[in-house]
């Protein structure tokens, strides 16, 4: 059986599949720092960019079935899972650096500028960008 998706569906499911690669080489980190740590514990942001990718790479092909049964335009379709897909991968590097640099176990506790205004559009932008795709659905199929 052929299975016949749009282009826009074909691309929110490569980022999905990019993000689930992210998640495994995520995972090779969190490991090595498991083994080499006297608690044989990752950083708090290793762990936490590891299973965010994680979670985000489902959330991606979730994006992605909606996607292919939204009735808006390619552009619409494509655009509101875009800024949906730029904020996951935007958290999943903010975790990282985290990680990264060791330099926090909680990036709220101290927040830099403009953490606030990040946190904002991440909301408005997911929220956003998911209820439109949501809309575009029920707009083709149930309506």
């Amino acid at each position: 059986m052929v299975v016949v998706l749009s282009t826009e569906a074909k691309l929110v499911l490569l980022a999905a599949g990019l993000i689930f690669l992210l998640v495994l080489v995520l995972g090779v980190w969190k490991y090595r720092q498991m083994v080499v740590s006297a608690e044989h514990m990752a950083h708090p942001y290793v762990d936490i960019a590891h299973r965010a990718a994680l979670l985000y790479s489902f959330a991606t092909l979730l994006l992605a079935v909606f996607v292919a049964l939204s009735g808006w335009s390619a552009w619409v379709n494509l655009a509101a899972a875009g800024i949906v897909i730029f904020f996951f991968v935007a958290a999943i590097g903010t975790y990282a650096y985290h990680g990264w640099r060791r330099d926090t176990d909680n990036q709220l506790r101290h927040p830099v500028r403009g953490t606030t205004a990040f946190m904002v559009s991440l909301i408005v932008g997911e929220i956003g960008g998911f209820a439109v795709l949501l809309a575009g659905f029920v707009q083709a199929q149930l309506l």
